[in-house]
């Protein structure tokens, strides 16, 4: 208040003219001083509701994320009741969302690994690798309680795995981004430069990230923190076009590891973006000059110069499969021998 009527004195001492004059134009200049205030703090006041609406709005997301997470686990075993059919069914629903969510948009969208999945539909998101460990001591036992409700509060609450105390296990919980928080981690590529989308500054990732492409090809990438953040963090475990290891300079892609089995729709998609790929440098199971070359390898049209190297450090761990999996796969591998020789004896 006391600079408001400092300013006013000296605007007074300012004016020229006749009294009345003078009181006029000294009325105008405060009105107008006080309305640019008021337009200050009518804004800030704006922002900082804005900020708590965005706030607000990410704090809901995750905790109905969570809390139907626990009602569709452990707290629906935690307090019997009768179930019908169709609960049962929905409560299956709400646990392959979690996994599937953007499948539909990409034909070559890939689910997780299945010790990914069980991080994903775990209301706390623990590290899978280490869930899949207790996951095998639950499958050894007839308890016939489900697994999220008998490793936290029902037969297995006190089972330990050597490999992995549970004290290790409780520590390790994967962040899952919602869908404001992810935004910082978006990357939009510009004239073949990659940029970050909320900052616009040039990403320099300063040794190697992860990243991960979604359904709708947007492209996140980040540092990994194991235990803490992995590629299943971007996405909040949900399905993917790709995902891998990059490094990037000032802006420009020098070196990448994708996963093996999109490498097709990776590439495509740097190339469709304006990325130059004869400087790129591919880790795969084998490496080639180029991701031009690799690429041109695949389509069959290379010229086959692309210097083969084994990488066996830089394999992709198999994905893990369940018992009935594995006996699902063999099933459909044998009816597949048995229509491949039909064919051939119809031909004959």
């Amino acid at each position: 208040m006391d600079t408001l009527k400092s300013q006013c004195a000296d605007m007074s001492a300012k004016c020229e003219g006749s009294p009345e004059r003078r009181n006029h134009t000294m009325l105008s200049k405060i009105g107008a001083v006080v309305r640019v205030q008021q337009l200050y703090r009518g804004y800030r006041t704006r922002r900082r509701l804005a900020d708590s609406a965005v706030l607000a709005q990410e704090l809901w997301w995750q905790a109905i994320y969570h809390a139907d997470l626990h009602e569709n686990t452990v707290s629906f075993f935690k307090n019997p009741k009768s179930e019908s059919a169709a609960s049962r069914w929905k409560r299956v629903g709400s646990h392959a969302s979690k996994v599937g969510k953007g499948v539909s948009k990409h034909a070559e969208s890939e689910k997780l690994y299945f010790e990914h999945w069980i991080e994903a539909i775990d209301p706390r998101h623990r590290y899978g690798a280490f869930l899949y460990m207790y996951f095998k001591k639950w499958s050894e036992t007839n308890s016939g309680q489900p697994f999220f409700y008998w490793l936290d509060v029902g037969d297995g609450k006190e089972v330990e795995v050597e490999e992995c105390p549970r004290s290790k296990l409780q520590e390790n919980s994967i962040k899952y981004l919602g869908p404001k928080e992810r935004e910082q981690y978006e990357c939009i590529i510009i004239e073949g430069k990659f940029f970050n989308k909320q900052s616009r500054n040039l990403v320099d990732t300063k040794g190697k990230w992860i990243f991960v492409l979604s359904p709708t090809r947007r492209l996140y990438a980040g540092q990994k923190k194991r235990g803490k953040f992995h590629h299943s963090s971007f996405l909040a475990g949900g399905a993917t076009i790709a995902a891998g290891t990059v490094i990037i300079e000032n802006g420009n892609l020098k070196w990448t590891l994708p996963t093996t089995k999109k490498i097709r729709s990776f590439l495509s998609f740097f190339k469709d973006s304006g990325v130059n790929l004869d400087e790129v440098q591919v880790n795969q199971a084998i490496e080639y000059s180029s991701a031009s070359d690799y690429a041109a390898k695949l389509s069959g049209s290379g010229s086959g110069s692309g210097k083969m190297i084994e990488v066996a450090k830089n394999f992709e761990p198999p994905a893990i499969k369940t018992p009935r999996e594995e006996k699902d796969s063999k099933l459909q591998e044998a009816e597949r021998e048995t229509k491949d020789e039909n064919r051939r004896l119809n031909q004959n």
